[in-house]
């Protein structure tokens, strides 16, 4: 069978530069790679295919004699000799990108690890959330070793180089062209062995107690806003550096008040008198104060009035929002037999001037059953 042109194997123009040939070529052996299409024979030769086209295009003299003669300039042996140190080193790029995270290329570093963020959640009432708050905090978290110092060995010694791997936690070995890079066995990536552990903290490193903590919740916060402290998490493994605390805020439901945004909404009962016949509304205020508002003659329930500025503080500005004010008109119950009486009589005098709206509405219910009568 044939071979296929190894410009078209791998995907470039006869005028591709260096960079563009080995973009092409990582790209196509990270996809035919055999351990990415495991029994898959197809892709096992297309990965073959692939290193043959850039072991010949990525040597200058070789794609130069390709350019002219095609597969024959190699031939009967023409062309043979190893993969170079290019060739070599890209396939370990590549190995990497295949296999470096699950190897743990991420733990690289020593060591020193770093702590673990932690998260607390911190709820506060809607007058907190009005004015701000200095919150104490009890948080139970890993601290620094005191006796070691965050070293993880006995007082007076120190951790020492892994003879395994020199220090740096990670050991190489060649295989062919690959080079593969995994954690050091001995030391478990740490890059040190301790010969003697700090008593107090097993060689750790860190203790676990509770420690205090103060933060700041700002004026106008809502509800599921984070706050992070940086450096205040778990402490990091043999020194390493510690994690963030974030403070996750939660608002307690309030008894008078609902929250929109910066804006606030209250419902407030009124007579069906004080409704017919106006009247004042007076409420507290998130901040203490007072409010009044003047429902007019024949306010209607659910009709809203607006308070300017007596709503919460908007985060981090000097702007508050609204207060709206629902009057909800309350039904009368349990009447005496002299109240049920005044009702029967004002109901006899009532009009359609008195009720314009219940007798709109009859006055449409009326045309739509005649209309569907006519049809």
């Amino acid at each position: 069978m044939s071979k296929r042109d190894y410009y078209e194997v791998l995907g470039v123009q006869r005028t591709c530069t260096e960079v563009e040939l080995k973009t092409a070529f990582r790209k196509a052996a990270m996809q035919w790679h055999p351990d990415r299409n495991p029994g898959d024979k197809a892709a096992e030769i297309r990965f073959k295919e692939v290193n043959e086209a850039y072991q010949i295009l990525s040597d200058g003299q070789k794609r130069a004699a390709y350019d002219r003669f095609g597969h024959g300039a190699f031939e009967q042996g023409a062309g043979g000799g190893g993969m170079g140190e290019g060739f070599a080193a890209s396939m370990a790029d590549i190995f990497d990108d295949l296999f470096g995270d699950v190897m743990g290329r991420r733990g690289r570093g020593g060591g020193r690890e770093r702590g673990s963020d932690l998260r607390y959640n911190l709820e506060i009432t809607l007058e907190e959330a009005y004015v701000g708050k200095t919150a104490t905090l009890k948080v139970p978290t890993s601290v620094t070793c005191e006796a070691c110092g965050g070293s993880g060995a006995k007082p007076g010694s120190k951790p020492k180089p892994c003879a395994t791997c020199g220090g740096h936690g990670r050991v190489r070995a060649q295989q062919g062209f690959f080079a593969i890079e995994r954690t050091c066995p001995s030391c478990h990536g740490r890059g040190e062995k301790i010969d003697d552990p700090c008593g107090a903290c097993n060689g750790a490193g860190r203790t676990t107690r509770e420690r205090t903590l103060s933060v700041n919740v700002p004026q106008g916060v809502e509800d599921g806003t984070r706050i992070r402290l940086a450096g205040e998490g778990e402490a990091g493994l043999r020194g390493g550096p510690a994690g963030d605390l974030y403070i996750f805020l939660s608002i307690k439901p309030h008894p008078i008040f609902h929250r929109d945004g910066a804006d606030l909404y209250c419902r407030v009962p009124i007579s069906m008198v004080q409704a017919t016949l106006g009247g004042e509304i007076a409420i507290h205020t998130i901040d203490g104060g007072e409010t009044r508002v003047k429902a007019p003659e024949g306010t209607q329930s659910g009709r809203q009035f607006k308070v300017r500025g007596k709503g919460m503080p908007v985060l981090r500005t000097r702007d508050y929002g609204d207060l709206y004010i629902q009057a909800i008109v309350e039904t009368p119950q349990n009447l005496t037999k002299r109240q049920r009486e005044l009702l029967m009589e004002f109901d006899k005098e009532s009009s359609t001037r008195t009720q314009p709206e219940a007798t709109g509405f009859f006055a449409k219910m009326k045309d739509f059953l005649d209309n569907i009568g006519g049809q």
